[in-house]
């Protein structure tokens, strides 16, 4: 089977290398520097599983530049490219997946095309009417950025859809699913195969209720430091129900990242003229938490704060909406100085704040240093940390 994937970014690099165990996989990306080195098997983005596959699996893995080698022969195309949420439109920018379907369309018209990138409730359908002469479907991708390899070769499930109106292409589908559980290592992987509406809703309503997890541990936090109490007690004592579980219940500063800051904001829209108090009420109560963060940190009257990483996560490379940066943002509209400390970003300043590369005297500088995650490297200095982790995991 012959497979090209559109992006390189943890979603495409990840089904690259897990379909490319068993399979002749292009690569597809317009940056030059990261197909040279995928090609020289080092991996462009932060993730343990996807650096040891690419330096140490045998792979049937080209990655290039050059659309028209990718798909004119190719059986199957993924599109992972990005899906920014565009504030003034209440709506994904899906021009890049058009943009693919535009090459595909003229290169290849049979292959058949699996979209991942997350798209709003209905998308798909207004791509048929658009491209009624093309073969699309719809798998959304549940994957964590920095364990997005690890994610696939062992997945909670396997989703995979096929327009209600081109019913004949449930067997494409049941063979997409198969290419998946082919190169997986976990082998009992539930598999669900619907039409690409409800895949669409599947999608966005698992990462809203997992924003609603993140927002609802983080407002049982603010309660319990606007009251004195122990949050760690109090979450030992909820979660130890079993309808709840102890597991995604660490306070921070925020949900952030790529997924879930746009998917929430995107079912939001998507309720248009449907009751809801619920998804509303997620989207704020992130905007809520950074209120009050900045407010308890601006409360000590700093001079300069530290702002240790900038990353989304622990063990990640991405700067893209981290509530840190929220928080940052708060601080400085009060005139507080802010400096960074972000060894992976090479600019000079980031938003007009001070990247310090020099942990020591980012260190000395900071009255206060905020940190979504605590880390060994702050123990030194925990006295002027302000975090809210408890558990030193995401």
């Amino acid at each position: 089977m012959t497979i090209a994937v559109a992006g390189t970014g943890y979603v495409g690099l990840s089904n690259s290398i897990l379909l490319s165990q068993h399979n002749k996989v292009y690569a597809v990306d317009i940056v030059q520097e990261k197909v040279d080195l995928i090609n020289s098997k080092k991996s462009p983005i932060v993730d343990k599983e996807i650096s040891e596959y690419l330096a140490e699996k045998t792979l049937n893995l080209e990655a290039t530049t050059d659309s028209e080698k990718a798909y004119k022969n190719a059986d199957f195309v993924i599109i992972s490219t990005p899906t920014n949420y565009d504030e003034t439109k209440n709506f994904f920018d899906t021009s890049s997946v058009e943009a693919v379907i535009d090459l595909v369309q003229k290169y290849n018209k049979e292959a058949v095309v699996i979209v991942k990138s997350t798209v709003p409730v209905g998308y798909n359908d207004m791509l048929l009417e658009k491209y009624p002469d093309m073969n699309i479907l719809f798998s959304p991708e549940f994957l964590r950025e920095g364990h997005a390899l690890y994610d696939n070769l062992y997945p909670s499930r396997i989703v995979v859809s096929y327009p209600k109106t081109k019913p004949f292409l449930k067997e494409k589908a049941v063979s997409f699913s198969e290419l998946l559980k082919q190169g997986a290592i976990k082998t009992d992987i539930p598999v669900l195969i619907t039409t690409c509406t409800e895949a669409e809703a599947i999608k966005l309503f698992a990462n809203t209720y997992l924003a609603l997890r993140v927002a609802y541990f983080n407002e049982l936090d603010t309660y319990a430091e606007v009251r004195g109490l122990d949050t760690a007690s109090i979450i030992k004592g909820v979660c130890l129900d079993p309808r709840i579980g102890d597991f995604y219940n660490n306070p921070s500063f925020g949900y952030g990242g790529y997924c879930l800051p746009k998917d929430t904001k995107q079912l939001l829209a998507n309720y248009k003229d449907v009751p809801n108090n619920l998804i509303q009420a997620i989207v704020e109560s992130n905007t809520t938490r950074k209120d009050f963060i900045a407010d308890q940190i601006i409360s000590r009257k700093p001079k300069t704060v530290g702002v240790y990483r900038l990353t989304m996560k622990a063990n990640s490379d991405n700067f893209r909406q981290s509530s840190i940066q929220g928080v940052m943002k708060r601080i400085k509209a009060k005139g507080i100085e802010v400096v960074i400390y972000e060894p992976t970003y090479k600019q000079e300043d980031f938003f007009n704040s001070k990247v310090i590369r020099d942990f020591e005297e980012f260190k000395q500088m900071s009255d206060v240093i905020i940190a979504n995650r605590m880390t060994d490297d702050l123990l030194s200095v925990k006295e002027k940390v302000y975090t809210r982790d408890l558990y030193s995991r995401d």
